[in-house]
């Protein structure tokens, strides 16, 4: 199971982001715990709140819990995991969110905790907390039998196919899986020695090197966005000036993106916009689908939820009933058969709990079974849009390539030319 934790502020933000519907199918608040508040976003404001009472700032710690992608975590998995992080972070007791996200049949978790220890009026310490959460992020992968990902297997998560959430948003806005994008860098700088060799594998998939203002190295596609070289090809900045040299030979990032868009005519920006409309064209039957799918599941969901509830009530009417009142239930506790009462009723209710939460999950299990159908339809055919727009994005890099006017170092001014020194000898 990934790990990503961080600690940080913005309560209203966080308690927004996690109930947000839109970009998942479905939103449990699965439990809040230490709260007075029964919401999420009462909870965190809450925990914001009591942060005021010290300098802290960033006085939640997030983190969420990701299965790999082939496998389906249950909840108790996910609530297991939630409390082994606890543990493993010093934050046993703290007052604790715990949030469900469902999307395209599969689940992951994200948990928050506030930082500030209640009685002491401080926040627990959170040093090392990547390293902790790494051992532990491994550890669950060994648990549950699933294959280590490649991070774990070399060095932690030095895996240069790893992507930051910018680099996923990045990705996200052009329709990419930033996964491809770093295997294009990547493979660029394993067959290149030099500074031209990587500038015309990189151009060859339509990336252009450029300078960054701050970052050195960067590139630049024909879409106009900016990518870092170091993060994209897994590298370290001294090992890329070791091979390309210093990037001041580069244009700006301005003014590559201006020659790229002077370079590609208006017939085929047009094509580009046409070939992308088309594609998300196509897409919109599967959409359309996958929104209907969402609402019947929904339905049965609040369905299945209502039904719960009112059984739960009609079933604690009937074990509150069997407790007598007055002389009778005061003979009851005498006698010991109100204690043995209690006892049914806590035993009946623990199994009723265990029964609605079943039902629960296999009615998640069976949409998540409509869900994979259309979903494996819906990745193949976005797979294989990315790999048009790429090998589309090749074809027009190579032709901006080949239409670049050649480099060339001017000739020195006459007048700063190096003159030979008086009276040497320049006969054969």
């Amino acid at each position: 199971m990934i790990l990503v934790g961080s600690q940080r502020g913005g309560a209203g933000n966080l308690a927004r982001h996690l109930l947000n519907d839109k970009e998942n199918d479905y939103v449990t608040v699965q439990d809040l715990r230490g709260f007075t508040a029964r919401d999420l976003h009462g909870a965190l404001e809450e925990a914001h709140a009591v942060s005021l009472g010290t300098n802290c700032k960033q006085f939640l710690f997030s983190l969420s819990l990701n299965p790999p992608k082939d496998t389906n975590a249950s909840l108790d998995d996910l609530t297991r995991a939630a409390d082994q992080a606890e543990a493993k972070l010093g934050l046993i007791g703290q007052p604790r969110a715990l949030v469900v996200h469902e999307k395209n049949g599969r689940r992951h978790a994200h948990v928050v905790w506030s930082r500030i220890d209640g009685q002491e009026m401080k926040a627990i310490n959170m040093a090392f907390f990547k390293t902790r959460l790494n051992d532990l992020s491994k550890s669950l992968f060994l648990e549950h039998g699933w294959n280590l990902p490649d991070g774990h297997r070399e060095n932690g998560w030095k895996n240069p196919l790893n992507f930051t959430l910018a680099e996923w948003q990045q990705a996200k806005r052009l329709d990419l899986d930033p996964r491809e994008t770093k295997l294009v860098f990547r493979d660029a700088w394993e067959r290149s020695d030099n500074l031209p060799s990587f500038k015309a594998a990189l151009e060859d998939r339509g990336y252009f090197l450029a300078r960054g203002d701050q970052r050195g190295f960067v590139a630049t596609d024909i879409h106009g966005e900016v990518y870092s070289v170091s993060r994209m090809a897994g590298v370290k900045t001294k090992e890329l000036q070791a091979r390309l040299g210093s990037p001041n030979t580069l244009p700006s990032v301005n003014e590559a993106k201006a020659d790229t868009h002077k370079r590609i005519s208006a017939r085929l920006r047009d094509h580009l916009k046409t070939v992308r409309t088309e594609q998300q064209a196509a897409l919109q039957p599967i959409r359309q689908k996958r929104q209907q799918l969402v609402i019947r599941h929904r339905m049965e969901r609040d369905m299945l939820l209502r039904g719960q509830e009112r059984r739960w009530d009609t079933e604690t009417k009937e074990r509150s009933a069997r407790l007598r009142t007055g002389i009778k239930g005061l003979l009851d506790i005498i006698i010991g058969r109100a204690s043995a009462i209690k006892k049914r009723n806590e035993q009946e209710a623990y199994q009723g709990f265990l029964r609605d939460r079943a039902q629960r999950e296999a009615l998640f299990k069976s949409q998540s079974a409509d869900t994979a159908t259309l979903h494996k339809l819906y990745a193949a055919l976005t797979a294989r849009q990315r790999q048009e727009r790429q090998t589309l994005a090749g074809k027009v890099g190579e032709m901006l390539r080949l239409t670049r006017k050649p480099e060339h170092t001017p000739e020195p001014h006459p007048s700063r030319s190096r003159q030979p020194s008086r009276g040497a000898d320049f006969s054969l």
